[in-house]
């Protein structure tokens, strides 16, 4: 049974997403619909990005996504499908797959051309549905569409990294339902930089100097709990999709508040890491005992 999957910013008030699974059960009955999120921020390209890239490779091999964010055709936003990593992706060429194709190399990528043959404003329903259930049914891709080589980039996706590569310098591109805030700097690109040095890590006017594992990892689980007062606290991790995250520990916008309302962070918001060199230790010297050799 084809699975097919639904990403868009139509939201839950419009009949825009029960008007494309309609759409999609009258061509293939027997098809299962799995909707991957329809509360992508309208038209916000990297949120969309970053949502699939982290939702598709849970799904089965040959598994089809249909990507409805800015989808209008024009003469500057084309319609593509794309085959990666035995997936199939279906959406405009506006960026949305640059980040996982940054990674991944797709095995094809055709430019959709069936559109002379479909009169249509809503081209989610009446474009991307016949193209999922063309390849539902085993059609190739060069049947609805001309073999293309590249793809239209997101602007400033990438970190910036200083010419001594002291400093990198990422963004803020989503903000999470807790209110976390994920950066688009991932734990391989943080950890080839780094080199093992010390860092401190600013956003707005706060500084932290450690990342760690997990949330609960800023809990003292040897005091008590009633006197532990961590809810709020915040703190930095490597999310479950290995990019940078500023956090609170249990944040709740409307109590202890969360890392995006408490640092006033926003999309496209700046978050830098500064490395700091280790100190060199001459041999001879004798550590304080009161400093911890890993200190260093």
């Amino acid at each position: 049974m084809a699975i097919i999957t639904l990403t868009t910013d139509f939201g839950e008030k419009d009949y825009f997403a029960g008007a494309t699974k309609g759409a999609i059960y009258s061509e293939l009955p027997d098809v299962k619909i799995v909707d991957i999120s329809h509360s992508v921020s309208p038209f916000n390209i990297p949120e969309a990005a970053y949502i699939i890239q982290n939702a598709y490779n849970s799904f089965p091999k040959g598994t089809i996504h249909i990507i409805g964010i800015d989808s209008e055709i024009n003469p500057e936003n084309k319609h593509i499908a794309i085959k990666l990593d035995d997936h199939y992706f279906i959406c405009a060429n506006n960026g949305i797959m640059s980040m996982i194709c940054s990674e991944i190399a797709p095995e094809k990528i055709v430019e959709i051309n069936i559109h002379d043959k479909i009169q249509t404003s809503f081209p989610v329903l009446d474009v991307f549905v016949k193209v999922a259930c063309h390849i539902a049914r085993g059609g190739t891709l060069e049947v609805i569409g001309k073999p293309i080589s590249n793809i239209k980039p997101i602007k400033n996706i990438e970190p910036y990294v200083n010419d001594d590569k002291t400093q990198i310098i990422g963004s803020v591109i989503y903000i999470d339902n807790y209110g976390n805030v994920v950066t688009n700097i991932k734990r391989s690109f943080f950890e080839t930089i780094q080199k093992g040095r010390n860092y401190e890590i600013s956003a707005r006017h706060y500084t932290f100097k450690k990342i760690h594992n997990k949330y609960s990892d800023i809990v003292n689980f040897e005091i008590a709990e009633n006197k532990r007062n961590d809810e709020g606290r915040k703190l930095v991790v490597f999310n479950s999709g290995n990019f940078l995250e500023i956090a609170v520990y249990k944040s709740n916008s409307a109590t202890v508040g969360s890392a995006s309302t408490l640092l006033g962070l926003r999309i496209m918001d700046a978050v830098s890491i500064k490395f700091i060199p280790n100190p060199v230790i001459h041999k001879g010297t004798e550590i304080p005992q009161n400093v911890k050799a890993a200190d260093f």
